[in-house]
C-alpha cells in the first residue's frame, strides 16, 4: 500500500466592496466579492512523494481523466491526432507521482485506453509508459458523441479516492452522433461530481458545445486553433488541475428574512452565471458550487433584494462566506458581510462603487460581443456593428487590452473611444471562433 505526503492546504480571504449606501426606498444591494487563497503553492503545494506501489484507493490528491477525440475528423489532417497523441503524452508527464489518471478515446462511443478494467492508475514511470505505448494505438474513425465520453471520465472518477477530481477533454467536431438533451443529461448528470476543461482543435466544432461543457463542469474553454500547440496547452492544464488544494468549495450566502437574491456572477478570471446553480443549505441559506481551488483569485458580483426602508435604517443584507464539505457539516474557510444603509443624500447613494461598475461593463462586453457575433451571422450588418462597436468601447475603457486585441480582428476600429467600427469583409474563422470563446475573459478592477 501506498503512503502519502499530504499538500500544503490553501488559506483563503474574502474581501466585499460596495457602495452600501441606497437612496430613499432603495431594495437592489451590489456588492463584489473577491476571493483569494494562498499557501497552496502554484502546483498544489509541495508534490506528493509514494512509497510502494499503491493503487487508486490509497488517496492521491488529484484524479484526472483525459477524454481525446478520436472521430474520424482527426485524421483531415492527420496532423490533429498525432499532435493530440504528443499533447497527451506530456500531460502525462505533468502529473505528479501518486496522482490518478485515465485515458478515454472518444468517438460515437466512449472506450477505455489505459489502464482499462473501468478504473484509474496511479501515476509513476511504469504506468506512464504503458499509458505512452498504448496512445500510440489510437486511430482516428467513428463519429461524435461527447456525452457518453463524459459518463465515462465519471464512472471512472468515481472509483478514485482523491479530493480533486478532474477532466481535460479535446474535440475537433460537432456533437452529431447524439441528440443536443443527451448531452445536457450528462452535464446534468456529472456537475458537481468532476470539473472540466474542454478545449476545440482547429475550426470545425461548435463554440456553444464546448462553452457549455466547461460551464456545467465548471472549468475553462478555448481554442487551439494550430494544432502544434496541443502539447503546451495539455500541459498547463494538467498542472492546473494536479496544482488544486481544495475541492467542492461552494460560495455560501445567508439572506435576512423578505430578501432575495436577483443573480450571483462570477466575473474574474472569467463571466459565469451561477444564479440558477443555487442549493438551499439551510433557512434562509444557498449554495454557489465553485469547484476546486489552488493558489488563484476570483470575483463574484452579487445583487440582494432587500426590503425597502427610510433614511437613516441599516440593516445585514447578507453573509458571504466559503465554505467545502468537511465531517461533523463543512468547514467555513472565510467570510464576509455586505450591508445595506438608506440615506436621503444623493450624491451618496448614485455614487458607483469602482469595482461593482468595472464588472458590470465586463459583463456588458461579454454580453456585446456575442450578440454582435450572432448578428453578423446572421447578416444584421447593422446590428453587428452596433453591438461590436459597442463592444470595442467597452474593452477599451476597461483596459481590457487582449479582447480589444480579438475585436481588432473581426471590425476595423475608427474611433475605440466611441466604439467606431467597420465590419471587415475577410474575417479568419479561427479569429472569430477565438473571440466568441474568449469573450467571456476579464480583466481584474485596478485598485486605486
Amino acid at each position: 500500500m501506498a503512503t502519502f505526503a499530504k499538500s500544503n492546504i490553501p488559506r483563503f480571504a474574502l474581501e466585499v466592496r460596495q457602495n452600501r449606501y441606497l437612496p430613499d426606498g432603495g431594495r437592489d444591494v451590489h456588492a463584489v466579492v473577491s476571493l483569494t487563497s494562498t499557501g497552496g503553492g502554484t502546483s498544489g503545494g509541495a508534490p506528493l512523494t509514494v512509497t510502494g506501489p499503491g493503487d487508486p484507493t490509497a488517496g492521491g490528491s488529484a484524479a484526472v481523466v483525459l477524454m481525446v477525440d478520436c472521430s474520424r475528423s482527426m485524421d483531415y489532417p492527420p496532423a490533429k491526432l498525432r499532435n493530440a497523441r504528443a499533447a497527451t503524452a506530456a500531460a502525462l508527464d505533468t502529473l505528479r507521482d501518486g496522482d490518478s489518471f485515465a485515458v478515454v478515446a472518444g468517438t460515437h462511443r466512449a472506450a477505455e485506453v489505459f489502464p482499462g478494467g473501468g478504473g484509474l492508475a496511479v501515476a509513476g514511470p511504469a504506468t506512464r509508459a504503458a499509458a505512452k505505448r498504448a496512445l500510440e494505438g489510437l486511430t482516428a474513425r467513428g463519429g461524435t458523441a461527447i456525452g457518453g465520453w463524459l459518463r465515462l471520465a465519471d464512472r471512472l472518477l468515481r472509483t478514485a479516492d482523491a479530493p480533486v477530481r478532474h477532466g481535460i477533454l479535446l474535440t475537433d467536431g460537432r456533437n452529431e452522433h447524439e441528440e443536443p438533451a443527451a448531452l445536457r443529461a450528462a452535464l446534468a448528470d456529472c456537475a458537481g461530481r468532476f470539473t472540466c476543461d474542454a478545449r476545440g482543435v482547429g475550426t470545425d466544432w461548435e463554440v456553444a458545445e464546448v462553452t457549455e461543457i466547461a460551464s456545467a463542469l465548471l472549468g475553462t474553454a478555448d481554442i487551439v486553433a494550430d494544432p502544434d500547440r496541443l502539447t503546451a496547452d495539455f500541459t498547463a492544464l494538467m498542472s492546473a488541475a494536479v496544482g488544486k488544494g481544495v475541492a467542492d468549495v461552494a460560495l455560501r450566502l445567508w439572506l435576512p428574512e423578505g430578501a432575495h437574491v436577483v443573480f450571483v456572477r462570477q466575473v474574474a478570471p472569467t463571466v459565469r452565471d451561477l444564479t440558477g446553480r443555487a442549493v438551499a443549505s439551510g433557512p434562509r441559506t444557498l449554495d454557489y458550487p465553485t469547484g476546486s481551488w489552488g493558489d488563484e483569485s476570483r470575483d463574484v458580483h452579487l445583487c440582494v433584494r432587500v426590503p425597502a426602508a427610510a433614511p437613516g435604517s441599516e440593516m445585514l443584507a447578507a453573509r458571504v462566506s466559503l465554505e467545502r464539505p468537511a465531517p461533523g457539516g463543512g468547514e467555513t474557510l472565510a467570510q464576509g458581510l455586505v450591508r445595506a444603509v438608506w440615506t436621503d443624500d444623493v450624491t451618496v447613494s448614485t455614487a458607483l462603487d469602482p469595482a461593482v461598475a468595472h464588472y458590470t461593463g465586463q459583463a456588458e462586453l461579454a454580453r456585446a460581443i456575442q450578440r454582435g457575433l450572432d448578428m453578423r451571422k446572421s447578416g444584421d450588418e447593422v446590428g453587428a456593428v452596433a453591438e461590436l462597436g459597442r463592444a470595442v468601447a467597452l474593452a477599451h475603457s476597461s483596459g481590457n487590452a487582449d479582447t480589444a486585441a480579438l475585436l481588432s480582428k473581426v471590425v476595423d476600429v475608427v474611433d475605440a473611444v466611441a466604439g467606431t467600427v467597420r465590419l471587415r469583409t475577410q474575417v479568419a474563422e479561427a479569429d472569430e471562433m477565438t473571440l466568441e470563446t474568449r469573450s467571456t475573459k476579464t480583466v481584474r478592477v485596478t485598485r486605486k
